[in-house]
This record gives structure tokens, C-alpha cells and sequence, in this order.
């Protein structure tokens, strides 16, 4: 599965290490010294997660059938082709995502969403070539959810060391 959702990302022009700058941009100030190839590795972690693979297959394989017009509801089709604002499903699967991780990826989604960095604002401009709808959350809930493994990995607490 993790292949496959790699190949996924992949085709929808979505590459590990554009997620993993995202990442690294929600966590450098905390972390100077972050490296690119490290957090790629967190990337890859995230996506080793059963329910978050199922909700990047999810998510992507909508957009495609909303681009192949092969949604059986052409209402359900065209909100998914416009990214209508008021359909908050594709931020509902991005939550999935980050609640994995806790209250960090929940806040650093939040965040990402709204200042839309690097490849999820690429993906947000919906340039007429593909439906991103689904794709621009899960992107961005990867990335919240490897900065908060990040965040979490790096944290130095009193009872586990």
C-alpha cells in the first residue's frame, strides 16, 4: 500500500521531498539544523500508517474520477472539479491524518492550510489540469504530520529519556 500511494502522489505531480519541505518550513525555526533527507524519512513514516494510506487512496482516486467525469453524481463532481469552500470533506480526511499524530499536526495543519507553502499552493491554484480538491489537504496533512513527529522525535521529556 505504501507503494502504491507513493505512486499516487507521484502521478498527481506530488514528490516525498516537496512534502518533507513543507515540513521542514512548519518546523525550522524550532530546529536550525533540520535536514531535508532526515525529514524526508518522517515523510515516509507518515505514509507507512494504514489509515493514512487509505486516505490518500481515497482522496486522490475521487479527484481522478472527478477529472474522468465518472462520479456517479455530477453535482457530487462538480463541487470536487471547483474545490467549492463550503465542502469541508476533503479537510475532514486530512484531519484523519493528523489525528494521528495529535494536537501538533491538527495545529500545524491548520496552519499550512492557510499560508498554503511550496507544492500545496501549486496544488491549490487548480490551474485547469487536474482536480486537486483532496489532494492539497492530504499533501498538507502529511507534512503537518511528519513535522509533528518531528516535533515530538526531538522533544526531550524527564520520564523516558
Amino acid at each position: 500500500m505504501y507503494d502504491v500511494c507513493v505512486r499516487l502522489l507521484h502521478q498527481r505531480g506530488v514528490e516525498l521531498r516537496d512534502i518533507a519541505e513543507c515540513s521542514v518550513m512548519l518546523q525550522k525555526q524550532y530546529f536550525p539544523d533540520l535536514l531535508i533527507d532526515d525529514v524526508i524519512e518522517d515523510v515516509k513514516q507518515v505514509l507507512c500508517k494504514r489509515e493514512v494510506q487509505h486516505a490518500v487512496i481515497t482522496g486522490i482516486n475521487l479527484d481522478i474520477m472527478a477529472d474522468k467525469g465518472c462520479l456517479e453524481s455530477k453535482e457530487l463532481e462538480d463541487i470536487l472539479l471547483k474545490d467549492y469552500s463550503l465542502y469541508g470533506v476533503d479537510e475532514v480526511l486530512a484531519y484523519g491524518i493528523c489525528n494521528i499524530y495529535g494536537s501538533i499536526a491538527l495545529t500545524n495543519y491548520g496552519y499550512i492550510d492557510r499560508v498554503k507553502p511550496g507544492i500545496i499552493g501549486l496544488l491549490n491554484e487548480h490551474n485547469g489540469k487536474q482536480c486537486n480538491t483532496f489532494l492539497d489537504d492530504i499533501v498538507g496533512a502529511i507534512a503537518a504530520s511528519a513535522a509533528s513527529r518531528i516535533a515530538h522525535s526531538k522533544e526531550k521529556g524527564d520520564c523516558c529519556e
